[in-house]
């Protein structure tokens, strides 16, 4: 009995040994964004030249999403307007405040609730409308507000 009794005794102090380590946790996957659709249907089709559809960074800044860009040209003048469709209305008016922050003199523009201000050497006009974040790219403020209300009514 003393045999039994010290067997078992042994084979529980072995089973007692340090717990094995867990594995690290594998660091979460950054869940890759779906391709944006294109969008082209929605610019308005006067002066229009060309549109692409932008996978990501749209107008080349590292805070926008992928979206569609229309390059316009009326007489000498070439300017651009886009569109990104967010997942939500919060989402848009987020990237608000990143435009207002990479915009020279960012301006409030009360009636779209956006920003007209310059990147590098262009005025850039910025509004968010639902879940859209889009604007106009190379035109003066009048000529930008005039432009954006057209393309804000095909935004839906």
């Amino acid at each position: 009995m003393r045999t039994v009794i010290a067997v078992m005794a042994i084979a529980f102090l072995a089973s007692c040994g340090p717990e094995p380590k867990a594995a690290a946790p594998e660091p979460p996957r950054k869940a890759e964004a779906p391709k944006p659709a294109d969008e082209s249907r929605r610019f308005p089709k006067d002066n229009l030249i060309s549109t692409a559809v932008v996978e990501k960074e749209l107008l080349g800044k590292s805070f926008m999403p992928g979206g569609t860009l229309a390059k316009y040209k009326k007489g000498k003048v070439e300017y651009e307007m886009f569109v990104g469709k967010m997942p939500s209305p919060t989402d848009a008016a987020i990237l608000l405040l990143d435009w207002r922050k990479a915009l020279t003199g960012a301006k409030l523009i009360p009636s779209f609730g956006g920003y007209y201000g310059v990147d590098g050497s262009r005025p850039v006009f910025v509004f968010a409308k639902g879940s859209w974040i889009t604007g106009v790219a190379g035109l003066a403020e009048k000529e930008a507000d005039a432009q954006a209300r057209l393309l804000a009514a095909r935004l839906n």
